[in-house]
C-alpha cells in the first residue's frame, strides 16, 4: 500500500504501513547521502539527511513518552515498537449522505455497519426553485447525518472502553457536524487528528481504511 500526496509548502507525503517504515527510512538515507540525526519527540519525529533532506511524520496514538530525543544516525526505537503495538480502533467514515463505521484489529474489520441515504446534487437553477430545492437537499442532508449518528451511538460507544484508538475518515464539515451530537461526543473527542480521505463510504472502503488507520504520513522534503 502506497498513497501519495504533494502538500503544501512543498514536497510530498506518503502513507507508510509501520512494517515498512524502517525500509522506507533506509531508502532515504541511501538517496540522500545517509541520515546524520534522528529527532523523537512525544508527539513528532524528524529525521534529517547530510544533503538537508528532512523526513518527519506527527506520532498517532497518544505519542510517545518523555521528551524530546536526538540522536546521531538513524534510530527508530521507541517510535517503531509503538506504531507496531496491536490496536483496535473505531473506525467512522462519514461523507454526505453515506456512512460506513466499524470496530478494527489487526488492520481487519470485526463490527460494522454501513448506510447510504439520498442526498440530491446541487441545484443550478436561480429562484424559488432552487430555494426549495435546497431546502429539501439540507433535510436530507440532516437525515443522513442523524443516521450516522444514531449508528455510531448504537454500534461503536458500547465499545469506546474496548478500543485504543479513534480514527475518522471522509468529509470534514460533516464529521464536524456528528461532533456536535452529546450522545457520541466522549467517542470522537478520542479521535485521531489525522482524517482519512475517503471515497463515498462502502464496506470495502471500511476495509481499506482499517489498514490505512495503522499507516503513518511520512513528509519527505528535498534539499
Amino acid at each position: 500500500m502506497s498513497r501519495v500526496r504533494q502538500v503544501a509548502g512543498g514536497g510530498r507525503a506518503v502513507e507508510v504501513e509501520p512494517e515498512r517504515l524502517q525500509g522506507f527510512l533506509d531508502r532515504f538515507a541511501t538517496r540522500h547521502q545517509g541520515v546524520t540525526e534522528s529527532r523523537l519527540g512525544p508527539t513528532h519525529a524528524v529525521f534529517t539527511a547530510a544533503d538537508g533532506a528532512k523526513a518527519e511524520l506527527d506520532i498517532p496514538f497518544g505519542g510517545l513518552p518523555g521528551e524530546q530525543v536526538t540522536t546521531p544516525g538513524l534510530h527508530l526505537d521507541p517510535l517503531l515498537p509503538h506504531l507496531l503495538r496491536p490496536r483496535r480502533i473505531a473506525l467512522v467514515l462519514v461523507r454526505l449522505g453515506g456512512h460506513s463505521l466499524g470496530v478494527a484489529e489487526g488492520g481487519k474489520v470485526v463490527l460494522s455497519t454501513t448506510d447510504r441515504r439520498q442526498v440530491h446534487g446541487r441545484n443550478k437553477a436561480g429562484g424559488w426553485s432552487q430555494q426549495r430545492f435546497a431546502r429539501r437537499r439540507e433535510g436530507q442532508a440532516r437525515v443522513a447525518l442523524q443516521a450516522a449518528a444514531d449508528d455510531v451511538f448504537r454500534v461503536l460507544v458500547p465499545q469506546l472502553s474496548t478500543v485504543d484508538a479513534v480514527v475518522l475518515g471522509g468529509d470534514r464539515s460533516a464529521l464536524a457536524e456528528l461532533r456536535a451530537d452529546r450522545r457520541i461526543a466522549a467517542l470522537m473527542n478520542r479521535a485521531e487528528e489525522r482524517v482519512l480521505d475517503v471515497p463515498e463510504p462502502r464496506r470495502t472502503v471500511l476495509d481499506e481504511a482499517a489498514l490505512r488507520a495503522r499507516c503513518v504520513d511520512v513528509v519527505v522534503t528535498e534539499p
